[in-house]
């Protein structure tokens, strides 16, 4: 998900680089920035931290499963041999 705080107060901080004189351009410029900065982020396709923990969490499981398993076979291999 994309933080929507994030995008405006980046959109409000390139607006105040507008110089002075054009003021009333400074608020369709803000509105403009936020548009195009949350369409580029949209585009990257990223995910949020709670699905990139789980995705995490998952991964950690299934390199102990694996582990675990790779043990084993030696195990039985070894005990095979004997």
């Amino acid at each position: 998900m994309i933080d929507v705080h994030s995008i405006d107060q980046l959109a409000h901080r390139l607006a105040t680089l507008v110089p002075p004189g054009l003021a009333q351009a400074r608020d369709d410029m803000e509105a403009n920035f936020k548009d195009v900065l949350a369409q580029g982020l949209r585009r990257l396709d990223l995910v949020t931290r709670e699905e990139f923990d789980a995705q995490r969490a998952v991964l950690e499981r299934t390199r102990k499963q694996v582990t675990h398993l790779e043990t084993r076979v030696t195990e039985l291999e070894t005990a095979r041999k004997v």
